[in-house]
């Protein structure tokens, strides 16, 4: 079974707060979003190599240590987990960037691929997918199996907040891709909607209903 992690860090729940509130807009929201996945991308990534180079400094050469291993890939669900994107590239700004668009299905109510653009070489990356929600699991759960299929295995899923459903299905599907949280909300609504939650983040992010 996968593992989830929450962050519980006080600047994190801090700005979270401020997201969740109705009144904060959109400017500020998106802000928040990016400083928040700055800040949980230390966490996400602490498991890394390292390796010892040699360097010279200005005063004598030293043994120091550099990441070692696969390279960073960032997989944003479109369209919200745009809005994480370039929190984590202001940390990791060699990572490349690949998207992946979902819809669901209006009849078997299945998610469908409609986009999906991925580095050349993401099969030999460390890849990092992104979306603010965790919901009932459904989106991330396919954008997780569609990168699979594309000969991905070193993946983990970075969300802002996540319902225990989601977290459930994500693991039940993909038991071998970590969960990284900053909240585990108490459930969802009648509507799919997390609760409390912040409401939909794509609209929040971009001004739309």
């Amino acid at each position: 079974m996968s593992k989830v992690h929450v962050f519980e860090h006080p600047l994190i729940q801090h700005k979270l707060s401020i997201m969740r509130d109705k009144n904060t807009g959109c400017k500020e929201f998106r802000a928040l979003l990016d400083e928040i996945s700055m800040l949980m991308v230390f966490e996400v990534t602490r498991d890394l190599p390292t390796e010892d180079v040699e360097i010279e400094t200005p005063i004598c050469k030293t043994k120091s240590k550099m990441l070692a291993g696969k390279p960073i890939g960032i997989i944003p669900i479109l369209r919200a987990g745009l809005g994480m994107v370039d929190g984590i590239l202001q940390l990791i700004p060699n990572a490349k960037v690949g998207h992946i668009g979902l819809y669901r299905d209006p009849e078997t109510l299945e998610p469908v691929e409609y986009y999906c653009k991925l580095p050349e070489d993401a099969q030999h990356r460390e890849l990092i997918v992104l979306d603010p929600m965790l919901a009932t699991g459904g989106s991330a759960s396919a954008a997780i199996s569609f990168i699979k299929k594309r000969g991905c295995n070193n993946i983990r899923l970075v969300n802002l907040i996540a319902a225990p459903e989601g977290i459930a299905r994500v693991q039940k599907e993909h038991p071998d891709v970590d969960i990284y949280v900053a909240a585990q909300d108490e459930c969802l609504n009648e509507h799919g909607y997390i609760m409390p939650g912040l409401g939909d983040a794509g609209d929040r992010l971009f001004g739309t209903k």
